[in-house]
């Protein structure tokens, strides 16, 4: 791992000051011991304090800034609405705190040298925030459900435990087929995720759907559920498992380097997705893979030593119906035209046999998915929008138009009953957009549930038509969740880090890279 920076302690100090205590809920980093090995820290005004893993603490000034782990934390879903977006880190819990920072600045090239954790509430709008945020290392920004259901799960509905987001993509790589055994990166090294048997049966092997509904609130998610407003939700936990706790991030809680550690089943230490923007001091270059100018593009940035769960499906299931000597194009097309793998909506593809990623890469456009908006659905004609002023937010219209084609690619892959993939992967944008237009529970995140729940209702009934549904294992999960930030929690640590007069890029913002 990297040495301390001579300026991190001055960067440090300056960050944790009660001044800047409304922003910053935490300042975490890795140093070495001496004998080497990698200790995980956290500060801010409150004090500092040593990680371990399994929880253990040591705190080295004033008062542990940390005083829970919990991955339960506010639950029943009653206590979170009672205490929404904590202003202090004192009154939240930070659930797998060691384990998930070690990950996160285990990358040599990638790392920052300290990441600043916005307050929950914290409203940046002029760097980028939003009414609804997420990125904290606290439990509810890093809370994303997990419903397991299907022909292969155990019907226990809603359970008070919790799981790992690099859980899920082992299971599904499992349940399509691979032995756990040979789970591992392209180093043959074991992954960091784990099968979630406890939730699994011993059915015969058959088609596997993972969803995810990008910023899924994992509360809101289920409450909807029980109230009656999220029939398709209630359908899939009626025949399966729903974590009250869901799948706790890895962090950042952030869209690109938890879709990667879903589809990997390691840390971003491991897979080199170190967020949404990053820097990568072997190339000097400043990576933005959460771009819809980048998204067909972000495999390029994984690191060659993993494998997607795309990859380690195609190792054991053969192209059907194509000949020994079929050359390369021929292999392709019959990939493509019957795959066992498919990635819908999702920028972390690589291994595929089919993947919208890989359409928009074959098209030609400079702009990736930017240059192609032309050819999306009428937002505005969309049989899924439930109160169309939500329209007017261009991100929220543009999740309505991915989603639309998302299903209509759902619909095909599923064509018949015969041949189905081993595994699909569908990515729903608009829940994401929902959220961080409006914060949780507002009438725009909830719009944009019910829009994905109506999608999910209608790929159902299309698998219900084909006679295929009792066949089929389902995963729905998100890759993160929300807090509410409040528009009178403003301000920066721009100002504090530009006094100090020192060489630093801020990207985010939030990761520090010093020198």
């Amino acid at each position: 791992m990297r040495a301390l920076h001579p300026d991190h302690e001055r960067v440090v100090t300056a960050l944790t000051t009660p001044d800047l205590a409304a922003v910053v809920d935490l300042v975490v980093w890795v140093a070495p011991d001496p004998d080497g090995t990698p200790v995980a820290h956290a500060a801010n005004h409150l004090g500092r304090v040593r990680l371990e893993p399994g929880g253990r603490h040591t705190v080295l000034a004033g008062r542990d800034p940390i005083v829970s782990e919990d991955p339960l934390a506010f639950l029943p879903y009653a206590a979170e609405l009672a205490h929404p977006s904590p202003p202090v880190s004192t009154h939240n819990a930070y659930p797998l705190a060691a384990e998930r920072l070690l990950s996160f600045f285990a990358d040599p090239d990638r790392s920052p040298d300290i990441a600043i954790v916005h307050t929950p509430g914290h409203y940046f709008p002029d760097e980028g925030g939003h009414v609804g945020e997420h990125g904290s290392l606290d439990v509810i920004q890093s809370r994303a459900p997990l419903i397991v259901s299907g022909a292969r799960v155990e019907a226990r509905g809603l359970v008070d435990e919790w799981a790992r987001l690099i859980d899920v993509g082992p299971t599904l790589a499992y349940l399509a087929g691979v032995p756990e055994s040979d789970l591992r990166d392209a180093k043959g090294d074991p992954l960091d995720g784990r099968v979630l048997r406890r939730y699994l049966n011993e059915g015969p092997i058959g088609p596997v759907v993972g969803i995810l509904w990008d910023g899924g609130h994992c509360g809101d998610l289920l409450h909807l559920a029980e109230s009656g407003d999220l029939p398709g939700v209630a359908r899939l936990i009626a025949r399966g498992t729903a974590l009250r706790g869901g799948a706790i991030a890895q962090f950042p809680s952030i869209t690109l380097t938890n879709h990667t550690s879903i589809l990997t089943g390691v840390g971003p230490g491991r897979h080199g997705v170190l967020g949404n923007v990053y820097v990568d001091r072997a190339t000097g270059e400043r990576v933005v893979p959460n771009d819809e100018t980048t998204w067909h593009r972000s495999s390029e940035w994984l690191h060659d030593s993993v494998r997607t769960v795309f990859e380690m499906v195609a190792d054991h299931i053969p192209v059907p119906d194509v000949a020994a000597d079929a050359d390369d194009a021929a292999l392709a097309a019959a990939r493509f035209l019957r795959p066992r793998t498919a990635s819908v909506d999702e920028a972390i593809d690589r291994g595929a046999d089919y993947s919208t990623m890989q359409i928009i890469r074959a098209s030609g456009s400079s702009r990736g998915a930017g240059g192609l908006g032309d050819q999306l659905p009428d937002p505005h004609t969309s049989p899924f929008v439930h109160e169309p002023e939500h329209l007017e937010d261009s991100y929220f219209r543009w999740g309505v138009q991915v989603d639309d084609l998302g299903l209509q690619q759902m619909r095909q892959l599923f064509a018949g009953p015969d041949h189905l993939p081993a595994l699909t992967w569908w990515a729903n944008v608009v829940t994401d957009a929902g959220h961080h237009g409006g914060g949780p529970r507002s009438s725009m995140a909830r719009d944009a549930l019910r829009q994905a729940d109506a999608r999910l209702v209608a790929f159902l009934d299309h698998l219900d038509g084909l006679g295929v549904t009792d066949q089929v294992t389902f995963i729905l999960t998100a890759d993160h969740g929300f807090e509410g930030s409040d528009p009178a929690i403003t301000g920066s640590w721009a100002p504090a880090l530009a006094a100090l007069g020192i060489p630093l890029r801020d990207e985010g913002p939030g990761l520090i890279y010093l020198g």
